[in-house]
């Protein structure tokens, strides 16, 4: 098997989005993951603030939540990751593209990359790990041409 993902899109994107592949096997070759699985899901403002305050309590609206189902101890034996879910807000991905000066295509691009960096246990919850994360998604979006 080799490394698969699904884009739900819940918004009806009306833009291309088929340069992620890219990006996505950016992160997975640089972190060695074979045989994995996970969605990413498009979602407008509403959702995603309901799913943040569900989840993290915080009542909202953010640009991307990553849900790792191996964060559990109890995670299944098998040759197949299924590493989760990304859940990435359109709306909020456009204003922060127009509001950042960049395009959409280096917005939705970073956002992947860094739900997907969670997806696979990293974190910025400290200025170590913050680092050592968005170290790792500019060398990513950097070799795949994705830049500011």
């Amino acid at each position: 098997m080799k490394n698969t993902y699904e884009i739900n899109d819940l918004v009806n994107v009306s833009f291309n989005y088929e340069y992620l592949d890219d990006v996505i096997k950016r992160v997975l070759e640089h972190e060695q993951v074979k045989n994995a699985y996970f969605s990413i899901i498009f979602v407008d403002l509403e959702e995603i603030q309901k799913i943040n305050k569900e989840y993290r309590g915080i009542d909202r609206v953010t640009d991307v939540i990553s849900f790792a189902l191996e964060d559990t101890p109890d995670k299944m034996d098998s040759n197949i990751r299924v590493l989760g879910d990304i859940y990435i807000c359109i709306p909020k991905m456009i204003e922060q593209a127009e509001d950042y000066g960049h395009s959409i295509k280096r917005e939705l691009s970073f956002l992947t990359v860094h739900g997907l960096l969670h997806l696979l246990g990293y974190d910025h919850m400290n200025k170590e790990e913050e680092k050592i994360m968005f170290g790792l998604q500019e060398l990513i979006l950097n070799e795949a041409g994705t830049t500011r």
